[in-house]
Order: C-alpha cells, then sequence, then structure tokens
C-alpha cells in the first residue's frame, strides 16, 4: 500500500507551516497498529493540511492516498480517515448548511487560479539549512486580493475533486460491518451533488436496509442518510416523521425542507420548529450512543434553526419565536447558531445606525435584546466570555457585552 507516496515532491508542495515533507510519514503512521501514534498522526494532517478549515497545495496530494487506505479493509481506523477526507473536502459544515455545498459557485471563483498555483514557487528556496529562506507566503502576498481568491479557491477545489473521487468507495462503505463508518460515508456523500443521482440512490437502498433491519442500523447513521439525502434533493418519505425515534423524525424535518421548502407539510413545519425550540438539553447536546450525527457537530437544533430560514416568510413569527426560546440555554457555538439566524431576522434592512436608542428599536430587535441582557450562556464559552458573540452582536448595532447590553435597555422609558 501507498506506492508512489515517495514518488512526490512533497519539499514542493506547501501546507500551513511551510514545506509538507512531513506528510508521507503522517500518512504512513495513520496504518499504525499503535492507537495512538494514529492519534497523533491524524491529528498533525488536521493541523497542516487542514488547518482551521483551510486546505492548501500540498492537501490534493494525499487525498489518493487516504482513499487508497480507505479502500483497504486493513487499514486500522476507517472512520478516522472518512472524516478527514470528508473535512478536506468542504471544510467546516456550518458555512454550508442549510443549503448544501455549492460546488458551482466554488467552479466559478476559482477560475484562473491553475495559472497562479502553478507560478507559485517551493516553501523555502537556499540550499543552506541554516539560511533558508521561506518565500511561499512571499508571492501569495504579492498578488492581488482577486487573485488570492482565486488562487485559493482553486486550491479547494482540487482538493474537492481529488475526494469525489472517492464518491463511489463511499457508496459502497453504506454497508461497511462499522456503524460508524456507514454514518461518515452517508455525511461525505451529502457533499457531492453533482454525483447526487447515483448517491441518492445508494441512500435509498441503505435507508430501506436499514427500515427492514432497525436493529442493526443505528438511529443516528439512518438520521445521516436522511439528512444526505435531503441536501442532494431528495426529500424523505413523509412516514418518517412518524418515527417513534426523535432523532429520525428531527431528520426527516431537516430533509424534507431542504427540498421543500416554503411548500413545506404542516407537520414538517412543526417538527422543525420544535427541535429549533428546544433547550439544549433536550436536543442533542450529548446524544446518547448510536443517536450522533455528524453534520453542524452534532448540534441538531441549531442545525433546525439554520433550517427555518428555508420555510419563507410565511414562518418568520414562529421562527423567531423558537430561536428566542432556545438562545438562553446555549452557549459557545451553539450559541453563535442561533445567534446569526436571529439577528437575521431581526434586522432584514441591515444593523441598527450608531446611537439607536433602545425604544427605536422594532418589536424583534428589541425582544432579541431583552433576552440577551437577562440572559447569561450566550455570551459565554466554556465558562468565560466569548468574543466572537461580542463581534456578531456588535456588528448589528447592539452593545457587544451582556452588562453594556442591560445598561442600554435600562434607557428604555
Amino acid at each position: 500500500m501507498l506506492d508512489g507516496l515517495d514518488d512526490i515532491d512533497w519539499a514542493r508542495l506547501g501546507h500551513a507551516y511551510g514545506a509538507a515533507d512531513d506528510v508521507p510519514g503522517q500518512l504512513r503512521a495513520l496504518l499504525s497498529p499503535d492507537p495512538t501514534t494514529r492519534d497523533e498522526a491524524l491529528g498533525d494532517l488536521y493541523t497542516n493540511v487542514f488547518h482551521q478549515g483551510n486546505r492548501f497545495e500540498a492537501s490534493a496530494y494525499a487525498v489518493p492516498f487516504l482513499l487508497e487506505m480507505l479502500a483497504d479493509p486493513a487499514t486500522p481506523d476507517p472512520a478516522a480517515v472518512l472524516g478527514l477526507l470528508s473535512s478536506l473536502a468542504v471544510g467546516f459544515d456550518e458555512g454550508f448548511l442549510p443549503e448544501g455545498f455549492p460546488v458551482a459557485e466554488y467552479r466559478r471563483a476559482a477560475e484562473g487560479g491553475r495559472e497562479l498555483l502553478a507560478a507559485k514557487p517551493p516553501p523555502w528556496t537556499g540550499s543552506d539549512e541554516s539560511k533558508k529562506e521561506y518565500v511561499e507566503y512571499t508571492y501569495v502576498e504579492s498578488l492581488s486580493t482577486a487573485e488570492q481568491g482565486r488562487l485559493w479557491a482553486y486550491v479547494e477545489v482540487a482538493v474537492y475533486d481529488a475526494v469525489r473521487a472517492g464518491v463511489p468507495l463511499f457508496r459502497t462503505l453504506l454497508t461497511h460491518s462499522d456503524p460508524g463508518v456507514r454514518t461518515v460515508a452517508a455525511y461525505a456523500l451529502a457533499w457531492f451533488p453533482e454525483e447526487a443521482e447515483g448517491s441518492v440512490s445508494a441512500l435509498a437502498g441503505a435507508l430501506d436496509a436499514g427500515r427492514q433491519s432497525g436493529v442493526e442500523s443505528t438511529p443516528g447513521e439512518l438520521a445521516t442518510m436522511l439528512v444526505a439525502s435531503g441536501l442532494l434533493g431528495a426529500a424523505p418519505d413523509v412516514r418518517w416523521l412518524a418515527d417513534p425515534r426523535p432523532v429520525l423524525r428531527w431528520a426527516a424535518a431537516i430533509g424534507r425542507v431542504r427540498v421543500l421548502g416554503a411548500a413545506a407539510d404542516p407537520a414538517t413545519v412543526e417538527e422543525l420548529l420544535r427541535w429549533a425550540s428546544a433547550p439544549l438539553d433536550d436536543a442533542g447536546a450529548e446524544p446518547v450512543e448510536g443517536e450522533w450525527v455528524p453534520f453542524l457537530d452534532g448540534d441538531r437544533g441549531g442545525y433546525a434553526g439554520l433550517a427555518l430560514r428555508q420555510l419563507g416568510p410565511q414562518h418568520e413569527d414562529r421562527a423567531f419565536d423558537a430561536l428566542l426560546h432556545r438562545l438562553p440555554t446555549v452557549s459557545g457555538e451553539r450559541s453563535l447558531t442561533v445567534l446569526g439566524v436571529a439577528l437575521r431576522l431581526a434586522f432584514p434592512d441591515g444593523p441598527a445606525a450608531a446611537g439607536t436608542s433602545v425604544a427605536a428599536l422594532a418589536p424583534r430587535q428589541r425582544r432579541l435584546a431583552e433576552v440577551l441582557g437577562r440572559s447569561t450562556e450566550p455570551w459565554l464559552i466554556d465558562g468565560q466570555e466569548f468574543g466572537n458573540v461580542a463581534m456578531l452582536v456588535a456588528e448589528y448595532g447592539l452593545p457587544g457585552s451582556r452588562e453594556a447590553m442591560l445598561a442600554y435597555l435600562g434607557r428604555l422609558p
């Protein structure tokens, strides 16, 4: 396995920390019989070829070897390899939910990027180790903002297409003996709309098998298949909304509203609103074994909140009520998700003008400010102040801390 790995000039390729000559050893370490060695290698790859959601020139070269590992039954942890491939394909998924991956938009943005990448020098220059100069960054910085955008868009599309070559393999993994592999395989398929026809058919077959043998299929994997089907344009059967397992009702609603949008039936709307309003403890903060769904890092209530915007304006008032009901119970990234949707609904015309008094706020804006004023959790992450929340709230013209919000609300006549 991994024939040809050393034929690639990895030192010529760049990743987050310069030359990618450390990647071959990390790839080989994924095959180690020692779990600690594998975990360290996986962490290193998430750091250098997938750094904070970014992909690099070396990332696309690593993908074929990861696919080769995934296809080999002897690979020790195929679910971890598949998870890395999914991340490399699209980055962090919150930027693409609830609509799905806009591949055509990315391909347009990448036009002209291939030539810019070809002109990039090796990350380092110079033969003397003590005097080597890092020149890749200098080259990228010499490009205009538009050129940099085309360059990185092309890199991302190249990695995406490298992972796309594994779609037929991912479909076969829907019947893998490990439910974790089956779950991540369904998740991976969701991001390739250009392959939707074959993937929808494969997911439907796996769902039918799961419906007939529910003991063998976990609720989490079935739910992941339902959501993936929706993201690929196939609405889950309405009968899933009556399933006794809550996570499957959630997944059916998510998948159906993705396809039906404003024409969604009342049962779908009600299920979605229930999840979007559910306090954190009721919406899968720590799902029981077998119920985890990979989308949005398992935040089912947050995903339902994002999906509310697909219902159309006729449901905006109830959607806003649901978000405000959930907001006081969430913190960290979950808070950002709920707040992002709530702020867009409260400020449809953009941020409040500087100096806007609380009395001049629209009713939704004032209600949101009041919830933020009386709630502690939305401002925090791991018990500490969360700067991202403060910045997001301030972007809409509201005070960027709970204390400032309370003072602002105190000026209400």
